[in-house]
């Protein structure tokens, strides 16, 4: 469990269209075997630590086709932001995705001390 040291809690979301690879034949749609999306996140205020953040599927654009695997995460979570990280494998052929975040975390206090 992630404790917040702070009496001030900042809370952040936001969506984003991770990838559109049918519009150019790119690799998602076109590719088989492992494939993944990185995009980096920037939270609008640093928070005091690293936040607690999800990730999930907000669009996802699919061929019925082949079979649906799919796979997204947070990585490199720091208290200024993160990566979005997509992954499909096998068959699967993805379109496009759009992803949605929440992150949770301590923010810092204009009544904080910092003492170098």
């Amino acid at each position: 469990m992630k404790r917040l040291r702070s009496n001030v809690v900042g809370i952040e979301q936001g969506a984003s269209l991770l990838f559109s690879d049918y519009e150019d034949n790119g690799a998602m749609w076109t590719g088989t075997g492992p494939r993944e999306a990185r995009q980096p996140v920037q939270f609008s205020e640093t928070f005091r630590a690293p936040p607690a953040v999800t990730v999930g599927i907000g669009m996802w654009d699919m061929d019925h086709k082949a079979n649906l695997r799919a796979d997204i995460s947070a990585e490199h979570v720091t208290a200024k932001g993160f990566e979005i990280v997509f992954r499909t494998w096998g068959d699967s052929r993805v379109a496009r995705v759009r992803a949605e975040w929440m992150a949770i975390g301590a923010l810092r206090d204009e009544d904080d001390w910092e003492i170098d």
